[in-house]
């Protein structure tokens, strides 16, 4: 077995960091989760068994400890909610850019142009989100 001495700052970012791995996982699967991660995510909440002042991080459901409501809504959701836009922004960007550039597969020598394509749209999205963009039907 092995042993961590966490400090409680130190293990309150372990259960940040163990909720945010189980969400990306788990979140979009549905009823086929990884129980694996979802077992894991339990066991390691059970930790704020021992520690003092956590009574509110966790709950107990049917035996089983979960990350509490006020865990989740304690803005550990707007750090996934800021990951999640940076991601579709990053991957819109791309996809248009090689639309543009009308390649599946971009050859070494496209590299710099398809980045400065994708440039471009990333400034847009800065500057004005998603407010420009319009479907042709």
């Amino acid at each position: 077995m092995i042993h961590f001495d966490f400090s409680t700052k130190e293990f309150r970012r372990l259960l940040d960091l163990v909720y945010i791995g189980n969400w990306v996982l788990n979140s979009a699967r549905g009823d086929d989760r990884i129980t694996d991660y979802d077992d894991m995510e339990s066991r390691i909440f059970a930790g704020c068994l021992q520690e003092t002042g956590m009574d509110e991080l966790y709950d107990v459901e049917e035996g089983e400890i979960l990350p509490s409501v006020a865990f989740s809504e304690g803005g550990i959701h707007e750090a996934i909610m800021d990951y999640e836009e940076s991601v579709f922004f990053d991957i819109l960007a791309e996809e248009l850019a090689r639309r543009d550039m009308e390649l599946e597969e971009v050859p070494q020598e496209n590299y710099q142009e398809l980045a400065s394509r994708m440039e471009d749209y990333l400034q847009e999205f800065d500057d004005n989100g998603i407010d420009n963009l319009y479907l042709d039907k």
